[in-house]
């Protein structure tokens, strides 16, 4: 199966997200057919800045040596670690060689603002054109500013939408009946479940850094059970920016 028809509202992909080969490794010999990267996973792993440009170097590199596991990978590429669309093109054209399936292109900025909306469809148009599926990732929830509706309208061109953040029921479906593209959104786990967020007709959910955060959590707790000490919960997503070189 293509990767296009793994996006079914109502059925959705459940896509857990990499952050080095040995977890991309272990989580497709648990059988999913797909696998996403995460940006803080791999800025953590570098000692660099989440969504601030600053690895796409090392995301290619992940992208190289994860393709070759027999599954489809999509790749966090934040903003096209540009804002030139004729380098972002670039970028999604080389990352299509190397066999990647699609690609999350972001509208949100380092310094907490989004992308001008017409600059942010020129990126996506950009990307499209090599084959590779391109998630428009729309920050509106996420850093609590701009219009959700109005940007997931002007991403029509895109494959499909993300909206992390969002997640209450009626907001999700009011987006899905927004636009004809598969809807992606972040599972949290104090959010719907997988079968509610199918319910709202969502086609992809994705679990962003959850996944690399709870193996750290798990990690930090096994080294602490060893001196006898109770285990932290899983470290957020703003506790582990803040830990990283600035």
């Amino acid at each position: 199966m293509n990767f296009p028809d793994l996006h079914r509202p109502g059925d959705p992909l459940l896509l857990p997200n990499a952050w080095d080969y040995g977890s991309a490794a272990l989580l497709a010999a648990h059988g999913f057919p797909a696998i996403g990267t995460t940006s803080l996973g791999v800025s953590a792993v570098h000692g660099k800045p989440d969504a601030a440009g600053a690895t796409k170097a090392e995301t290619i590199e992940l992208a190289e040596t994860i393709s070759g596991l027999g599954v489809l990978v999509t790749v966090d590429i934040e903003g096209g670690f540009s804002d030139d669309p004729s380098e972002v093109a670039d970028l999604v054209s080389c990352l299509a060689a190397l066999g990647v399936a699609g690609v999350n292109l972001e509208d949100g900025r380092p310094d907490g603002t989004l992308r001008p909306i017409e600059l942010h469809q020129r990126v996506i148009e950009a990307a499209k054109g090599h084959g590779v599926f391109v998630n428009a990732r729309t920050d509106t929830c996420w850093l609590g500013t701009g219009d959700t509706l109005a940007r997931v309208r002007a991403y029509g061109h895109a494959d499909g939408i993300f909206v992390p953040g969002l997640s209450d029921p009626g907001a999700i479906a009011e987006v899905v009946a927004a636009t004809p593209l598969p809807v992606n959104v972040l599972y949290q786990p104090s959010g719907p479940s997988l079968a509610r967020l199918a319910e709202a007709g969502v086609a992809r959910v994705s679990t962003g850094s959850l996944l690399y955060r709870a193996a750290l959590g798990a990690a930090v707790a096994t080294a602490l059970g060893v001196r006898g000490e109770p285990a932290p919960p899983i470290p957020t997503y703003q506790e582990m920016v803040a830990r990283l070189p600035g």
